[in-house]
């Protein structure tokens, strides 16, 4: 459970006991607005809240009745092995019961939350109430090697079988004696079974170097060759470490990935520190990159100061690999991370149109950078977070820094409305890394991070979808705007829309100073295309002010078009229909035209029964 807890107090009843908990867990507050009077973050609606907290990954500790957790994550349940903890707690504090996430660390937050609070935690897992244990829940520092067999292992244990140890015990529960089933603890590789359970302590660190842009299979090989050679198991693994030179190497972030253990890297400074430790330490490779040596200094110092060296330095060609072990499970990782920069499209504005995943990666994050209107819109999600903002205009500055930031390790979100690579900053950061040395990009520590790009909804389909259809056959998007895009380009680009019946979204339609290339577009378009057009114009979708109109092309006007409003221009073909629900805009494709003639093909077609096409 890396991501803090939230605790949600929806009443006044419930506040000193939300209270309560925050301090003994040292986490955030969120309240229902109106109700509670105290705490880190307010929200309107407890079920939306529940569920945006949820679909980030966050474990939820709600003072309030269960049903209303139960109802609010309902729609997001689908993998028990991912899902975050949800608990709940009565007002007075007397009763917690985990909801969800048991052996997530739900059953242990109750038994916290209820040590705390002098009440009871109502543990239902069948192995807690049982034994006390969760056995695919390791201590910290310990990896469980076949954790789909713990469920026959609990199963036996539940229908009476007993336990023997091969190792030191890592539980601390009186589990009964027996030889139905066996817990091995060992830094070696053992095969598990139904009735078989392995545990290895993460006592090592993996260091590995290699050339640029080396083969990622010839360094695995040499990785598994080399644990097998010396019988250490790969889940006994705690980190791979590297120069941080080698922060975006493919073959070492393939090798972390496939271990299923982080990256740490290390200057080449902190890598000299180890020096006075290396079995083989080497001027070429000081030479090279400051340091006398990669791997073996990279494992050593990931390991601690107390670790030694299990393997030296072993090699191919183009990669080296070293082992050091700790004498206690590595539960701290010295060094770094690679770094993160998540650049994120939030939607146009409410909660329910933000992505599960663009919601995580924002709820991972330390560090928030913006329009700072941006960030305000991920309400609760952004509280307690390190933000940045940064205002209009200052968008190349805006994007250095999240890459600066997360080149310092940092996991960083750069916030964007609507999807971050439609008129956004996502094409910004990566032609930001793709700039030469003679240009003004950023340092070479920053092309090192790992970028990760997450899809939101685009305020062209929010109003599409407030509309009705309009995007139902071929359409394009136009930026009005000439702050980065020539007058004659627009013009251009307007004239060939118009002449293609593209259905068609007017991004920045005006501004303060700018309020004449609207008219110009609508007299070119009405140049190419019937008078009647419908045209949507939607402004602040999916915020409490949006507002939602319909005009003909011929009576658009100006004046009534902001920068906040998305101006959507139908085809020749794009139709405004009058139903129940009021006016709903929509674009044929053609489907009665291929139903007609998919009809009349299988008429006329011998082989078709005349029964098949009645």
């Amino acid at each position: 459970m890396a991501v803090k807890p939230v605790v949600l107090a929806l009443s006044r009843s419930g506040e000193p006991t939300a209270h309560a908990i925050a301090r003994s867990l040292n986490c955030a507050i969120h309240g229902r607005e109106g109700r509670v009077q105290n705490a880190d973050a307010f929200f309107a609606n407890a079920l939306n809240h529940t569920r945006d907290l949820f679909a980030a990954g966050t474990p939820i500790i709600g003072v309030c009745a269960s049903g209303i957790l139960i109802r609010g994550v309902a729609s997001q349940i689908n993998d028990k092995t991912t899902e975050p903890p949800v608990v709940s707690v009565s007002d007075d504090g007397k009763v917690v019961v985990p909801l969800l996430g048991g052996h997530r660390g739900a059953n242990r937050l109750a038994k916290q939350i209820a040590d705390a609070l002098v009440g009871t935690a109502a543990v239902t897992t069948a192995g807690d109430v049982a034994l006390g244990v969760a056995l695919d829940e390791p201590p910290l520092g310990y990896r469980l090697q076949n954790p789909h067999d713990a469920k026959s292992v609990m199963a036996n244990l539940l229908s009476g079988g007993g336990v023997s140890w091969n190792g030191t015990p890592i539980f601390d529960a009186d589990l009964p004696a027996g030889n139905e089933v066996e817990l091995c603890v060992t830094e070696a590789h053992e095969t598990g079974s139904e009735t078989r359970l392995i545990y290895h302590p993460q006592s090592f660190a993996l260091g590995l170097g290699c050339a640029r842009n080396a083969d990622p299979e010839d360094l695995w090989r040499l990785v598994e060759d080399t644990l097998h050679a010396h019988d250490i198991a790969k889940g006994a693994i705690a980190c791979v470490a590297s120069i941080d030179l080698k922060a975006d190497e493919p073959a070492i972030i393939q090798a972390a990935n496939r271990l299923g253990v982080p990256l740490r890297v290390f200057t080449a400074a902190e890598l000299e520190n180890e020096a006075p430790r290396l079995a083989n330490p080497s001027d070429v490779v000081f030479a090279e990159v400051g340091c006398h040596g990669v791997s073996e200094g990279a494992a050593l110092a990931a390991a601690g100061s107390d670790a030694k060296l299990k393997v030296e330095k072993s090699k191919t060609l183009t990669a080296t690999c070293a082992i050091a072990r700790a004498p206690e499970p590595i539960t701290h990782l010295a060094g770094r991370s690679r770094g993160r920069l998540s650049v994120v499209g939030i939607g146009p504005g409410q909660a329910a149109w933000r992505t599960p995943e663009v919601s995580r990666l924002v709820a991972d994050a330390e560090e928030l950078v913006g329009y700072g209107l941006y960030i305000d819109l991920l309400g609760p999600l952004a509280t307690g977070k390190t933000r940045a903002d940064f205002p209009l205009g200052g968008e190349e500055a805006r994007c250095r820094y999240a890459l600066e930031q997360a080149a310092l390790g940092r996991n960083v979100a750069l916030v964007c409305s609507g999807d971050a690579g439609i008129y956004a900053m996502g094409a910004l950061v990566f032609e930001l890394l793709d700039r030469g040395p003679d240009e003004e990009g950023v340092s070479d520590a920053a092309r090192r991070v790992e970028v990760v790009c997450s899809p939101g909804v685009s305020a062209l389909q929010g109003a599409a979808a407030r509309a009705g259809a309009p995007l139902g056959h071929d359409f394009c998007t136009i930026s009005l705007s000439d702050l980065l895009t020539p007058r004659d380009d627009i013009i251009r680009r307007l004239n060939a829309a118009a002449q293609g019946d593209f259905v068609i979204a007017f991004y920045n339609p005006v501004s303060k100073t700018r309020r004449t290339l609207l008219a110009e577009a609508r007299d070119i378009l009405l140049q190419h295309r019937p008078v009647d057009t419908p045209v949507m114009l939607a402004s602040n979708l999916g915020r409490p002010t949006e507002l939602v109109r319909y005009r003909r092309l011929d009576e658009l006007e100006v004046d009534e078009v902001d920068m906040l409003t998305v101006v959507l221009i139908g085809s020749s073909n794009s139709r405004l229909a009058q139903l129940g629900e009021g006016p709903r805009m929509f674009t044929p494709r053609g489907y009665a035209r291929k139903i007609d003639g998919d009809l009349t093909a299988k008429r006329d077609d011998p082989y078709i029964p005349e029964k098949a096409t009645q």
